[in-house]
C-alpha cells in the first residue's frame, strides 16, 4: 500500500507543469494569447515560439486567438477573453491614460516594421504626404499601430488625423486586394503584405520603419514594437507563468537571428506566404534586423514611444505616464541566463 501512494505521488510530481527555468510550479499552464495578424512577420517570433515547441517545453498549454488588427487583441485582453497579447508596445501607454495597469514582458520587434506608401495607380503624380488629405488610408484595423504610424506620419505634414478616411483592411489578401483595385489610396501595414504589393507595382513606399536605422530617425529614438504585455496583476498573481512565457519568446527570437530563407519557408504555415514563397523570404530579411535579437526592451523605448503618441494624443500629451510601469525586463533577463545561445 506504501508503494502504491508513492508510485501515486511520483505521478502527479511527473504530470504538474513546471517551469525550466525556476522549477516552480505554473500558476495557470492553460492560456489565451491574442494577437492582431498572426501571420505577420511582426509576430514571428510567436509563430517560431509555437511551431517550435518552445512553448510546450515550459509546460505551457497555448491557444492563439487571431484577429483583424492589434486593436481588437487588446480589446480581448480587457475583455477577459485572453490572458495575454502578443501586440504592439504603445498599447501600454494608451491604457494607463485610460486607467487599465499593463505591462509588457517581452519583446519581439525592435522597429516597428510598419509600411506607409500610396497606390500609384489612384496617386500617380504623388510628391507629399500631404496630399493624403482626403484621401482614403487602409490600416490593418482602426486604433491599432499602423493607425498609429500613419497618423503620426501624417501628424508630420500638419495633418489630422480626421483629415483621412481610415479604413481597416486587414493583414492579408484583403489588404493587397484593397490596393490594387483602387479601393484605397494609400495604405500603412506590414510584411509580408508590404513586399507583395512593392513587388508587384502596387505600393510606393513613403515611410518604412523595417529599416532600424529609418525607424529611429522617424521617432527620433529606439521605438519598441511587437511584444508579450498583459495586466499587472496577472504578472502579480502568476509570476512563474509569465517566466515560462518569456523564455519560449527570447528562444525563438534567437532562433530567428540565426535562421536563413529556407529555415523560415519549413517553419511558418503555408497560408502565410500569400502564395509565393519567394515574397515571404524577401519579406523575411527585410524585416529580420527589425525583429528582437533577445527580447529586451531598450532602456529609451518607453519614452520614444510615449514622445511619438503625445505628438498625435492631446490627452496623452497631458498625462503623466509611469514609464517604468509599462514594461519589465526582469523576465527575459532571466530567460537569456537559462538560454543564452536559444
Amino acid at each position: 500500500m506504501r508503494r502504491r501512494t508513492l508510485l501515486t505521488a511520483s505521478a502527479a510530481a511527473l504530470a504538474l507543469p513546471m517551469t525550466a527555468a525556476r522549477g516552480q510550479a505554473l500558476e495557470k499552464p492553460k492560456l489565451t494569447i491574442a494577437v492582431g495578424g498572426k501571420n505577420l512577420l511582426y509576430y514571428l517570433p510567436l509563430t517560431i515560439a509555437e511551431g517550435q515547441g518552445y512553448f510546450k517545453a515550459e509546460g505551457l498549454d497555448i491557444t492563439i486567438a487571431d484577429f483583424a488588427g492589434g486593436s481588437r487583441a487588446l480589446q480581448a485582453l480587457v475583455g477577459g477573453s485572453a490572458d495575454i497579447v502578443s501586440g504592439a508596445f504603445e498599447h501600454t501607454i494608451n491604457m494607463q491614460v485610460k486607467g487599465q495597469r499593463l505591462r509588457a514582458f517581452a519583446l519581439q520587434g525592435r522597429a516597428p516594421q510598419i509600411v506607409l506608401g500610396i497606390n500609384p495607380k489612384t496617386m500617380p503624380n504623388f510628391k507629399s504626404v500631404a496630399e493624403l488629405k482626403g484621401k482614403k488610408l487602409g490600416v490593418t484595423a482602426p486604433g491599432s499601430s499602423t493607425n498609429v504610424l500613419a497618423n503620426f506620419v501624417l501628424g508630420k505634414v500638419g495633418l489630422k488625423p480626421g483629415d483621412v478616411a481610415i479604413i481597416g483592411v486587414g493583414t492579408g489578401s484583403g489588404a493587397v486586394a484593397a490596393m490594387r483595385t483602387g479601393q484605397i489610396d494609400a495604405i500603412s501595414n506590414l510584411d509580408p503584405v508590404i513586399t507583395l504589393l512593392t513587388r508587384s507595382g502596387d505600393l510606393k513606399i513613403v515611410s518604412d520603419t523595417r529599416i532600424v536605422a529609418e525607424a529611429d530617425k522617424v521617432f527620433g529614438g529606439p521605438m519598441p514594437a511587437g511584444c508579450l504585455y498583459t495586466q499587472q496583476s496577472f504578472l502579480d498573481k502568476n509570476p512563474a507563468t509569465a517566466q515560462a512565457l518569456a523564455n519560449a519568446l527570447v528562444r525563438a527570437d534567437k532562433w530567428i537571428q540565426g535562421a536563413g530563407a529556407g529555415d523560415i519557408i519549413k517553419a511558418v504555415p503555408e497560408n502565410y506566404l500569400l502564395g509565393d514563397r519567394a515574397v515571404y523570404v524577401d519579406a523575411f530579411l527585410s524585416a529580420k534586423g527589425a525583429l528582437s535579437p533577445d527580447g529586451m526592451f531598450p532602456e529609451a523605448g518607453a519614452e520614444t514611444a510615449r514622445r511619438a503618441l503625445a505628438s498625435i494624443d492631446p490627452e496623452i500629451a497631458a498625462a503623466k505616464i509611469d514609464l517604468a510601469a509599462i514594461y519589465t525586463n526582469d523576465f527575459v533577463k532571466r530567460a537569456n541566463s537559462k538560454y543564452p545561445k536559444g
